[in-house]
């Protein structure tokens, strides 16, 4: 009988992983950023934004403008706009630096001869008075000027007025308040010190009982029933100080110098352009409980959440790789001609086609595999062959390129360090790519297993089998090498023990290459019967060590941390696993994936809490990678950006195996570079400007597998 603590705790999986399921039937919400277009004349410069009645209302550096129904409205003046603000009717006041001109009016208020050299920055009305603030304090105009409260010359920044008619006024000497009629500063009263006497945006919200404010580093609550709070990088605020404050139902919007930022249950930070035309942040409008609209110098951005399911998500993105990223059946990122206009583009080849293309097979099998859905079945069987070609192009028995190309398409020449040189087919109608690494033959021999047992017809897995044959045949007739054109081995395709287990050199590589090895003859051994590939697994273990090797299969800690070593480091589990069902060394394997799991588990890439937790049947942080794939960009672009000025990423001493600065945690998704799992999630700065797109098989693969093992939908 199985003791009560193992009992309790396959009980404890099994419900957390149907917890995982049960959540995951949800629609989400995804972000989804779109470009909202102004009229060409008028420039980009958007100041402010409101709602007034159906309109939603932009002022600009030179008019007011209304939108309604997809559609632009308005005139533009010969006049310059700083600010602006809505009366009590819903009319649209506009500021100049020393002038404030009512609704539909040409001629403005001129400041008062006291205050004729300061610049307004902030207004607000107050009933029937307008409030102006300005870099020396505040002035009221009710019909005329008059005086307002004397703030020792501070430049007031925000106003606010909170559901009990107190007004809040916040400057560079001081959050002060207006109760009675009495003004208090609250700094000489109840304000930490930190915040310095300097804040830089108010706003009501809670129906009006709260104040949210922000000062030099933080964003905090004044709150009606005594539950204050406050934030600063230490509690999730991503970066300041905080220049706009807009308060919904169930978040709050803040706009800063650099992003926009959304707290609801947790934060999110919007930077780049996949996010924003210019990071500056002017205003920000709530339009709906959906949609919020996004003011900056250069334009202005919608950020919805649109209501979503993975699938649809992944339609969208089988979409996009049918667009752009298909070459000769060899799936890749696409390059872009003008950075960020995927309408400008094409596929070239890249070194590890071949990898690549077998994640995107890998994808479309267990797609298959879950829907039947004959699309699904039609690419994967495209792909297949393309990866057969990789190797039949060679004219090298089991040695597959690293990519392929037609002889009239044009080639781009490696940027390796390693050389690497095409060469004509026997034919002479393909150029093919050489120096093929153990990459291409860890991604071929993972997924061409699958491609049998999901997708292939009879005579497919016929050609699965030899192939299959013929790899590994090349590998154990060459020493334990891949052997290239000129007949040495290729740079990375060793496996043999004097170089793992003597060679200082491959030191890193011992543990990783024993595993592919192991899994590649178990696999091999599996589908051919061949007898001599498991003579050479049980010689490989018995009298070289290579299953004790897989106990340090992932080098970290001490280490360098190599991110494009783990898709090399769990592909070749799959396999050995599934086929060493009664292998006494099973056990070996297992507490080695359990030690790689552990290692990247902190890096929340959702393919391996996928795979962990498919191979060692529990739950491995699928709640984790649930999110993840749910916060999966839909924009593929690779833009880049910046994180290494934030507040709430603390700075990890150890540079990263690149030498690049690194934060102790990885970045969320939808802030960093679009990742194929091969990458360091914890890099502050990252992406190329726009220049490529990703094909999206990341998301794909993860989502597929987790839907075929019954993880989410």
């Amino acid at each position: 009988m199985f003791p009560l603590k193992f009992l309790f705790s396959a009980l404890i999986a099994l419900l957390t992983i149907s917890y995982v399921v049960a959540q995951s039937k949800l629609v989400y919400t995804q972000d989804i950023k779109t470009d909202v277009p102004l009229p060409g004349a008028i420039g980009k410069n958007v100041l402010k934004l409101f709602l007034s009645q159906r309109d939603v209302v932009a002022v600009m550096a030179n008019g007011v403008f209304r939108y309604r129904d997809g559609s632009w409205s308005g005139q533009e003046q010969d006049k310059v706009w700083g600010t602006a603000a809505l009366d009590g009717q819903g009319n649209v006041w506009l500021a100049g630096a020393r002038s404030v001109q009512p609704p539909q009016e040409h001629k403005g208020i001129v400041q008062p001869p006291m205050a004729e050299t300061d610049t307004i920055h902030c207004m607000l009305w107050d009933n029937k008075k307008l409030l102006v603030g300005t870099s020396t304090g505040m002035l009221i105009w009710d019909g005329s000027w008059k005086p307002f409260q004397d703030m020792n010359g501070a430049r007031v920044n925000g106003m606010a007025k909170d559901a009990g008619g107190r007004l809040y006024i916040a400057t560079t000497k001081g959050l002060w308040r207006r109760e009675s009629e009495q003004w208090v500063n609250l700094d000489n009263t109840l304000m930490a010190r930190g915040n310095q006497e300097r804040y830089y945006a108010l706003a009501a919200a809670n129906s009006g009982k709260d104040l949210i404010y922000s000062s030099p580093w933080s964003v905090g609550s004044i709150a009606a029933d005594g539950n204050h709070w406050v934030a600063t990088g230490a509690n999730g605020l991503p970066y300041g100080p905080v220049t706009v404050i807009r308060p919904g139902k169930n978040d709050i919007w803040m706009g800063t110098n650099k992003g926009a930022i959304k707290k609801d249950d947790s934060w999110h930070y919007y930077q780049g352009k996949r996010w924003l035309p210019d990071d500056r942040i002017n205003d920000i409008l709530i339009v709906d409980s959906l949609r919020v609209w996004i003011a900056t110098p250069k334009g202005i951005v919608q950020i919805k959440k649109q209501p979503m399911t993975l699938q649809q998500k992944a339609d969208t993105i089988e979409k996009v790789i049918a667009l752009r990223h298909n070459r000769r059946g060899l799936i890749n990122q696409s390059i872009l001609k003008v950075p960020g206009d995927v309408k400008t583009s094409y596929v070239q080849n890249e070194d590890n086609d071949g990898l690549w293309t077998s994640c995107y097979l890998a994808a479309e099998c267990f797609r298959y595999r879950v829907t039947k859905d004959t699309a699904a079945k039609a690419n994967a069987i495209r792909t297949f062959e393309a990866l057969e070609q990789l190797e039949t192009v060679t004219g090298i028995s089991g040695y597959p390129a690293r990519s392929y190309a037609a002889s009239t398409d044009p080639i781009t020449q490696s940027r390796s360090p390693h050389p690497k040189v095409w060469h004509l087919s026997a034919d002479g109608k393909w150029y093919w790519l050489d120096d093929t690494s153990s990459d291409e033959i860890t991604g071929h021999l993972f997924v061409l297993p699958l491609f049998f047992d999901m997708v292939a017809n009879p005579e497919q897995k016929e050609r699965v089998r030899r192939l299959i044959g013929r790899i590994a045949s090349h590998v154990i007739d060459n020493n334990y090498h891949l052997i290239d054109f000129d007949g040495k081995p290729t740079r990375w395709g060793i496996w043999h023990p004097d170089s793992l287990n003597r060679s200082p050199n491959w030191m890193y590589e011992r543990g990783l290459n024993s595993l592919q090895i192991l899994s590649f003859l178990k696999t091999a051994s599996h589908f051919t019967g061949d007898p001599k590939f498991e003579a050479h697994y049980q010689y490989l273990v018995t009298k070289h060590g290579y299953a004790q090797n897989t106990l340090e299969a992932k080098k970290y800690g001490p280490f360098e941390t190599s991110h494009s070593d783990d898709i090399l480091n769990f592909f070749p589990y799959y396999n050995l696993l599934r086929y060493t069902r009664n292998d006494p060394n099973r056990y070996i394997y297992v507490k080695s994936l359990v030690r790689s799991w552990n290692a990247v588990r902190s890096d929340r890439m959702p393919v391996w809490n996928v795979f962990a937790s498919a191979l060692l049947n529990r739950d491995c942080d699928l709640a984790i990678a649930l999110e993840e794939i749910q916060q999966y960009p839909i924009d593929l672009v690779n833009w880049t950006m910046e994180n290494s000025h934030r507040w709430d990423l603390p700075k990890d001493p150890l540079l990263s195996r690149s030498g690049m600065v690194q934060s102790i945690r990885p970045i969320p998704t939808p802030e960093s570079n679009i990742s194929r799992w091969n990458t360091n999630p914890k890099h502050y700065d990252a992406g190329n400007g726009g220049k490529t797109e990703d094909s999206g098989s990341y998301f794909l693969f993860a989502y597929w597998m987790g839907r075929h093992y019954g993880f989410w939908e």
